[in-house]
């Protein structure tokens, strides 16, 4: 008699597939069908009742797609899930089902810089109320919000500064005053946080990340109760952005979510060692990482978080200038955008990932020009630490005063 839970690993490698109902393939099978056939005439027409639980077309959903959804509900610990083209396209479709114009929605400081733009040029100008706030202190919530806000959405840790919100304390908040909480849950993976489990009503992913884990596929995932995923599948995805995930990319996800806990054990584990080595170089004026004891909101991470991720924000004393020079002196990191792949990469968030932010809102968020964002991959750790060694400045290089 099992009196425990299944781990995270056997969840991620065997949940919603048992091979003897298709013929004993080990592997789930690729479904590349744009529509499905009907048993009777009857039997189609209530599939579009709903009256019958059935495949229709590919646009609302696909066998593949769907153990994809059930597997990453699983995980997370929420009811349902939906596969969708891109994190965007996640983050698109539940605001587009779940806002009205003069609606208000209460945003973080911080956000990634396609989800700042999507709220700023997007929603903004269909009569949607932003309102950022920092929300690493919960009783900024409790100040701002209103009966007109309709949701609270924010990162955990935050892209690109790491910063930390208190899922619980601002979804007590949320709840208490009417709102729904959306987390973006892309860094921490539900390997190391569940947002759902902390009061979170929605959680998206750009699937792109971590969980698929290679770098060869875009795709985005969101989970939560039934009765939301199934309006967020029908009007959000199906009708009014049409962000379908592709069975071929569901396939690449379900494999990578195989490998997702011992992907994410060796990243958390070098990027401890990265942040570490970091924090003791004198050309170094600061670095962002939660499992340091210096980090500011440590003790947060210690409570929310299972391991402390493998994103990593640091700033030299040489400013942006410092920055560019130290990348491009890297040999074996990569300068590229993206995050979550093997390969350990850099950029600069100020001119690449975050630029639809302008100067002056970039300072307002919490992102410096000289920010140096890092993604650790799963190379030898060695290796990894003697390429920033011998690319980092050095001697401490000052401002100009």
């Amino acid at each position: 008699m099992r009196n425990r839970p299944e781990s995270f690993s056997t969840v991620a490698i065997h949940h919603g597939y048992d091979p003897m109902d298709h013929e004993g393939a080990l592997t789930p099978p690729l479904h590349l069908t744009s529509t499905f056939a009907f048993e009777t005439a009857e039997a189609g027409g209530e599939m579009f009742e709903g009256a019958r639980a059935g495949h229709i077309y590919s646009r609302i959903s696909n066998p593949t797609t769907a153990l994809l959804e059930r597997r990453i509900a699983a995980l997370e610990g929420a009811e349902a899930g939906l596969a969708l083209a891109s994190g965007m396209g996640a983050i698109s479709a539940a605001m587009w089902t779940l806002l009205s114009p003069g609606d208000e929605v209460i945003l973080d400081k911080t956000l990634y810089g396609c989800t700042f733009s999507f709220m700023q040029h997007g929603l903004a100008k269909f009569g949607i109320e932003l309102t950022h706030i920092d929300l690493t202190r919960a009783e900024n919530l409790e100040a701002a919000i209103s009966r007109k806000t309709k949701l609270v959405y924010f990162e955990t840790p935050a892209n690109p500064n790491m910063r930390l919100v208190d899922i619980r304390a601002v979804s007590n908040i949320a709840h208490a005053n009417g709102a729904l909480v959306v987390v973006d849950n892309t860094y921490a993976t539900p390997y190391l946080t569940k947002p759902i489990e902390h009061g979170a009503d929605i959680v998206v992913h750009s699937a792109t990340k971590y969980l698929g884990g290679h770098g060869d596929v875009v795709a985005g995932l969101l989970v939560g109760s039934e009765d939301l995923v199934s309006e967020i599948r029908h009007v959000g995805m199906k009708d009014m952005t049409g962000a379908v995930m592709a069975p071929f990319n569901a396939m690449l996800i379900l494999r990578g979510l195989k490998t997702l806990e011992l992907r994410m054990d060796r990243h958390c584990a070098s990027a401890m060692s990265v942040a570490e080595m970091l924090a003791r170089n004198e050309a170094v004026a600061d670095v962002h990482y939660p499992g340091l004891g210096s980090f500011a909101q440590h003790h947060l991470a210690k409570r929310q978080m299972a391991q402390f991720g493998g994103m990593i924000a640091f700033e030299l004393k040489g400013g942006l200038e410092a920055g560019i020079e130290t990348m491009n002196r890297l040999k074996l990191i990569t300068r590229a955008v993206s995050l979550g792949d093997a390969e350990t990469l850099v950029q600069h968030p100020a001119s690449m990932t975050h630029s639809t932010y302008t100067a002056e809102e970039r300072a307002a968020h919490g992102i410096s020009e000289g920010l140096v964002r890092l993604s650790i991959g799963l190379e030898g750790i060695d290796d990894v630490l003697d390429d920033l060694a011998q690319a980092l400045p050095r001697h401490p290089i000052r401002s100009a005063a």
